[in-house]
């Protein structure tokens, strides 16, 4: 994946048209292969002497806490919300300024490849059935009504408390501008913390966004252009200047996300009750019909730790670049959503995602 996404990042200025149209295949291919490939092996990663990479609910223990406990320096742990591997190199060299990077470990962010389930098992330090037995005031099936990341402070310090580690910390959630500006004029008073975490939402609200609006579609049309959109705000956001402050006053920096996303071209038929969830690259709910080719269905969803919304609840993922269209309605449906970028299902995109440590230069 990371060799394709180089050759990507390469090629994107060229004229040649042929060479990129064997880039895309290749692309597809790869992503054809790797939806087999989570359908083998998914299941087994659950299994306790499995051989399997780090995931969404083992990354704050496997890679963030080793270097909270050097004690070397303070971590700001940043957390840009559904950054794509690819998003993350267009503005990796304005990070450089003033970073330098000493660890990169792409890692497998967890299905469903959304924030409720993923960014929570990151804090939380547990699958989503987990977090559903042990802390059912925080957790929130997909149906039920009320914000489904609300509580991710808490499930970090009831995860910091379960590891054992009794340290300085605060926890900062930035959805708009205020808050990111906010948090810039008070990050001097962090000085004397161990671990800042800054949970930064902008990039969600982009994907989000050229779904519902015309002048997003447009400055967002393809990977290019989200790439580049994604840099021009980098550059003139809160969060380089957090960065910024960050670095001077010694802090070790981490930057990670909780699933990319993909541009979905390719419809695939499903039915569902009411009940359904709606997110377009995995459903869940009862007496789901699909297209088989099309998804990887998990009809027990205990095997790979998901909570259920009833008895018989099942889950399926999108693979590939497909989303999920109820029949009623189709056509609407389809050129809605054709070419936005969504994410809850299996792709490269969605579920290798970033994590990488830096040291201030």
């Amino acid at each position: 994946y990371k060799k394709l996404m180089y050759w990507e990042l390469e090629l994107e200025n060229i004229e040649d048209q042929s060479m990129i149209e064997i880039l895309e295949s290749q692309k597809i291919e790869a992503n054809n292969q790797f939806g087999k490939f989570i359908e083998r092996n998914y299941e087994g990663w659950f299994e306790a002497k499995a051989d399997k990479p780090v995931q969404s609910h083992n990354l704050f223990r496997e890679l963030v806490v080793p270097e909270i406990t050097k004690k070397d320096r303070p971590v700001l742990f940043v957390v840009i919300d559904n950054l794509r591997y690819d998003q993350w190199r267009s503005f990796e060299s304005v990070v450089s300024n003033h970073y330098k990077l000493e660890k990169e470990v792409p890692y497998y962010a967890i299905l469903p490849t959304a924030t409720q389930y993923a960014r929570n098992a990151i804090f939380s330090g547990l699958m989503p059935l987990e977090m559903e037995k042990q802390f059912p005031q925080y957790w929130k099936n997909d149906v039920e009504e009320g914000g489904k990341n609300l509580y991710e402070a808490e499930f970090l310090t009831a995860h910091l408390k379960r590891l054992g580690l009794n340290i300085k910390q605060d926890y900062f959630k930035i959805t708009n501008l205020a808050g990111g500006r906010k948090l810039v004029d008070n990050f001097k008073s962090l000085k004397d913390h161990n671990l800042v975490t800054v949970v930064y939402n902008f990039i969600d609200m982009l994907s989000h966004a050229k779904t519902e609006m015309d002048v997003v579609k447009e400055l967002a049309a393809d990977d290019k252009a989200y790439r580049s959109l994604t840099l021009s705000w980098f550059q003139n956001s809160p969060l380089l200047e957090i960065i910024r402050q960050a670095q001077q006053m010694g802090f070790k920096l981490i930057i990670t996300t909780d699933h990319g996303t993909i541009n979905v071209k390719n419809p695939s038929k499903v039915i569902g009750d009411k009940n359904t969830s709606l997110n377009l690259r995995y459903k869940t709910g009862r007496s789901l019909t699909y297209e088989d080719r099309d998804v990887y269905a998990v009809k027990d969803p205990k095997r790979i730790h998901l909570p259920s919304i009833n008895m018989s609840s099942s889950y399926i993922f999108a693979k590939n670049d497909y989303f999920l269209a109820y029949v009623n309605n189709y056509n609407h449906y389809v050129s809605y959503y054709r070419n936005t970028y969504q994410h809850g299902g299996i792709s490269l995109e969605e579920m290798i995602v970033p994590f990488l440590v830096f040291n201030p230069r």
